[in-house]
């Protein structure tokens, strides 16, 4: 019986509320793999730290969500931990192989690291005052101000933030195939083609969840691809 009601819960199997939440764990177990079997040379560090941001704001989104989503949350927490270590593999690697340049370029990347964190609290601190002010008046702003997908709101930022993944893939798009990852790359291309289905199915709606993620299942894609033509046909 309770295995029934799992079943047809509405998070259950039956559901994408349960197989989007599920893809999403590729994320955390790419980290994973890549942290057991693959070398450091292949992380990518800016990728890294956006999955860190993008699965934090996951985290929130997953319980503000409406059937609250705890593979979602329990996930994006794996991925949180799993990418935390892939940059510190990637700063121990960097010191490691460039005694001279290294340790400036993690001190670099950490106090950018800093300054945005630093940044987003700001834009925390301020956006309750800012909200209050908007709902006094009236038209577009004080609509924005209120909508439950409004930028008041994590609905808004955890699937626009999702734009940094696929901007990550654009600046990478002639990165050499031996330094991509061949599970990331697919774990993130299949997030992207899933998550555009899941979009449609929760409340609200989210037509940016929808545009994001195609974005980013054709960004990642594209790497994914040349991933294989270079592993498997090129040989």
């Amino acid at each position: 019986m309770a295995l029934a009601a799992f079943i047809n819960s509405p998070t259950g199997p039956m559901t994408t509320h349960f197989w989007g939440p599920i893809a999403n764990w590729g994320l955390a177990a790419s980290g994973m793999y890549d942290a057991a079997l693959k070398g450091p040379e292949i992380i990518n560090e800016r990728m890294s730290a956006t999955q860190i941001l993008y699965s934090g704001l996951f985290v929130r989104f997953a319980w503000a969500v409406q059937p609250r989503n705890y593979i979602l949350a329990s996930c994006h927490t794996a991925n949180v931990l799993a990418q935390s270590n892939q940059l510190r593999r990637w700063a121990e690697h960097k010191i490691a192989t460039e005694p001279e340049t290294g340790g400036a370029t993690v001190r670099n990347a950490c106090m950018g690291a800093a300054g945005a964190a630093a940044g987003i609290g700001a834009m925390i601190a301020a956006s309750t005052p800012l909200q209050n002010s908007l709902k006094g008046g009236s038209g577009f702003l004080a609509r924005m101000a209120t909508h439950p997908a409004g930028p008041f709101y994590i609905h808004f930022w955890a699937p626009n933030f999702k734009w940094a993944l696929s901007i990550n893939n654009l600046m990478d798009y002639d990165r050499p195939t031996d330094k991509i990852s061949l599970s990331m790359t697919s774990a993130l291309t299949l997030t992207g083609l899933i998550f555009m289905r899941w979009s449609f199915v929760i409340t609200p709606v989210n037509y940016s969840l929808f545009a994001v993620n195609c974005a980013l299942s054709s960004s990642s894609g594209y790497l994914l691809a040349r991933k294989v033509k270079a592993d498997y046909f090129d040989k």
